[in-house]
């Protein structure tokens, strides 16, 4: 009956995409921090939460690191789940940060790619558009990251706000949408936004509870589009 409960726990604290590949396993840690798995790699996302957090999920094929904030870039919890055979992906602002230990890092500006066996790499911009903002996040020091998987695109936002380079974004089969004040932007402007670019699958992340951001409420603003599925998930555990 244990074994029973904890896997019905398990499935219910993550999420599967069909792919070419077979299924993508979407499994968040906390904030903007999550793994995926599929075809025999797994990738981490902005790993932090520390070692434990990661104690079950195995070894990383690819690192992806969107900026220097330390909830997305803890060096602690980096070096204790990169391993010499992952590939790290990082914008040059996080290598810098990274000191000796940058070697071996995929360094990858706005507009550049790179390839982790099958899976494609397309780093984009994610910034603030408001001016009081603008300094959490200026254009070209982060990279939101378009990865290729199994034939599905998925769209990862970084912080941001719900800038041209998102609203103009084609054929994303999931995207991770960031919402959160003062840093990146409100639930109005990620609907707005989501509903611009019409991934099939959408996840809020990066938002820190209803205090903050009302993802219920995004969920109903987006609901206007029916062709777009919100899908919640527990980051705050």
């Amino acid at each position: 009956m244990q074994a029973l409960l904890s896997a019905i726990l398990l499935a219910l604290a993550q999420d599967t995409l069909k792919t070419d590949k077979g299924d993508l396993t979407i499994i968040p840690i906390h904030h903007a921090t999550f793994v995926m798995k599929c075809g025999g790699k797994t990738i981490f996302v902005d790993p932090t939460a520390g070692a434990d957090a990661f104690k079950d999920q195995g070894k990383a094929d690819l690192i992806l690191i969107t900026d220097i904030h330390g909830d997305h870039f803890d060096p602690k919890t980096l070096a204790a789940v990169r391993s010499p055979e992952a590939m790290l992906v990082a914008p040059a602002a996080v290598a810098e940060k990274m000191g000796a230990e940058r070697g071996g890092v995929t360094v990858l500006a706005n507009g550049e790619t790179a390839a982790c066996g099958d899976i494609r790499i397309e780093a984009i911009p994610m910034y603030n558009l408001t001016p009081e903002r603008k300094n959490n996040h200026p254009k070209g020091r982060g990279n939101g990251y378009v990865l290729t998987i199994g034939g599905k695109r998925i769209y990862i936002s970084g912080d941001t706000e719900d800038i041209p380079e998102m609203r103009g974004l084609k054929d994303i089969d999931a995207a991770f949408v960031c919402m959160n004040l003062p840093y990146t932007m409100d639930v109005e402007h990620a609907a707005d936004a989501v509903l611009a670019f019409k991934p099939k699958i959408v996840y809020p992340y990066h938002y820190r509870g209803k205090e903050l951001s009302d993802v219920e409420k995004f969920k109903s603003l987006v609901a206007k589009d029916k062709s777009i599925e919100v899908r919640l998930l527990p980051w705050y555990k």
